[in-house]
């Protein structure tokens, strides 16, 4: 028998003692060993230890079609060899015993030489069985680790993108003598109206980060511009303007959702509801959502900030001035959701100031 005869485990059930003795006797000369159990109720409750069950079909209380129907139910042993002894040799009781989950079935009085030949076929099948559950469990856990190993590489790889993001981000905030908390606050600003006008988390997370590259095209610009203390002369402006096309070039890829919706951010912020904007005069809802949500956030933090040709305003005169421009510069609806939510655009104010 090769390695199928290790020492297999065969629980006997007969509530007879004569019929024990006799079939444990066969099983450990075949080099098994055997687990007696006088009842159905006893031999359930041995079930664990059982490599197959030898069950007897004419028992009192529980007979052994009833016995394999509660071993079929149960969670783990719906795959247990069980042979079922029985001295009916009518063909329905042995339909019946099949029918009720028994494996096979042998006729009483038992031969020792095709019990054998049973329990060997039958432990055989057992063994490649679990050899194949084993190999499943195996896989599974294969899968399970490499699958992990992925989504934490891939997880590292979207931190680093990010986080380039964020770095190219402040790479012109600083030439603008600006601060690390300006996108930070500005872009929560974006995230909460986006939360407020009911985009779903994807989306929200996507303006969080795309929403810092705004002002990404200010590299470009001279710095006796950007950093000029007074007015700007109209040709200046002119050049000062020119830094939403050059953000938008910088941003011009197609292999990020992040760049490409930083690319319509920076194209965008400038544009104004009336159409007095830049560069494209856009108006209305011909400006993208993202353009007008990153607008009222922008401006509100330009406006409460240090500047090289202002100091900060407060609070109070930058959302008087903003009112102002409700219907004008900002789209309205976002303008009043963000009114609405003074609350929370305070909090982060707060959390993330200079």
């Amino acid at each position: 028998m090769g390695e199928t005869r290790r020492r297999y485990r065969i629980l006997i059930v007969d509530d007879e003692e004569i019929n024990l003795k006799v079939l444990s006797g066969f099983v450990e000369s075949f080099g098994y060993d055997f687990l007696l159990a006088d009842s159905g109720k006893t031999a359930l409750e041995m079930l664990a230890e059982a490599d197959l069950v030898l069950l007897d079909v004419m028992m009192p209380d529980m007979d052994g079609f009833q016995v394999v129907r509660h071993i079929r139910d149960l969670d783990g042993y719906r795959d247990l060899p069980v042979i079922m002894a029985t001295a009916l040799s009518d063909q329905r009781d042995r339909l019946d015993a099949v029918s009720a989950g028994a494996s096979d079935f042998i006729t009483k009085p038992v031969d020792s030489t095709e019990l054998r030949i049973r329990l060997d076929a039958h432990l055989r099948l057992k063994q490649y069985h679990d050899q194949v559950m084993r190999y499943q469990e195996n896989l599974e856990r294969l899968v399970a680790e490499r699958t992990r190993e992925l989504e934490e590489a891939q997880a590292a790889k979207m931190a680093a993108h990010l986080e380039t993001l964020r770095r190219l981000s402040q790479a012109a905030e600083y030439k603008d003598e600006e601060t690390a908390q300006h996108i930070e606050r500005m872009s929560r600003y974006c995230a909460l109206l986006a939360e407020k006008l009911g985009m779903d988390e994807a989306e929200v997370d996507l303006l969080l980060h795309a929403s810092p590259m705004h002002d990404i095209g200010k590299i470009g610009i001279p710095d006796s511009i950007l950093l000029k203390p007074g007015p700007l002369t109209a040709e200046e402006w002119e050049i000062m303007k020119t830094h939403t096309m050059i953000g938008a070039g910088i941003l011009d890829s197609p292999s990020s959702d992040y760049l490409e919706h930083g690319r319509v951010i920076a194209l965008t912020h400038h544009e104004r509801w009336d159409g007095s904007g830049y560069p494209r005069g856009l108006s209305g809802e011909d400006i993208p959502l993202y353009g007008r949500i990153c607008a009222v956030a922008d401006v509100f933090d330009a406006l409460t900030s240090k500047r090289p040709y202002k100091q900060p305003y407060p609070n109070e005169k930058a959302l008087r001035i903003m009112r102002e421009g409700r219907g004008t510069h900002f789209d309205p609806a976002i303008l009043d959701l963000f009114m609405d939510s003074l609350e929370q655009v305070l909090a982060i104010q707060k959390r993330f100031r200079d």
